[in-house]
């Protein structure tokens, strides 16, 4: 008898009507991405997995229904794949920066919780990676 296959991604409890916090997330984007450290890795893309989860300020429900008065979840991804897309980075810590960066440029994004996994970087591991949390205070300037 097999084990089940373990998560990637344990799911989050964010979402909060009292804190009015509105959860977004992406589970298991997958792209080929220029990544890596290693002679090895270098001129050539492999695969990576992407899972995002935002803490976003909730307005209520969407004013009359418009997608302009969320955040856009292919807007999201449309970022990440620009940042993937726009060449070789050598750490997963530095594309998880990234792509919390990105996340953050829209002041509704409380928090951004992202979570990169390279899933071809060693034979005897389903993935490898990083996760990192970062909140809109990281991006203003310290006095």
């Amino acid at each position: 008898m097999t084990k089940p296959e373990a998560q990637s991604v344990i799911p989050l409890k964010i979402a909060d009507a009292a804190q009015a916090v509105r959860h977004v997330f992406i589970r298991d984007l997958r792209l080929d991405a220029h990544i890596g450290v290693f002679r090895h890795e270098e001129g050539r893309s492999q695969p990576v997995r992407i899972n995002i989860d935002l803490t976003v300020t909730d307005a209520g429900p969407p004013q009359g229904d418009q997608l302009e008065h969320v955040v856009d979840y292919h807007e999201v991804v449309q970022g990440v794949r620009d940042i993937v897309d726009a060449g070789h980075v050598r750490l997963v810590e530095t594309l998880a920066e990234l792509v919390a960066a990105r996340c953050l440029e829209d002041a509704r994004v409380q928090v951004a919780r992202v979570r990169i996994e390279k899933l071809a970087a060693i034979d005897s591991a389903a993935s490898v990676g990083v996760e990192i949390e970062r909140i809109q205070a990281d991006l203003r300037p310290r006095e």
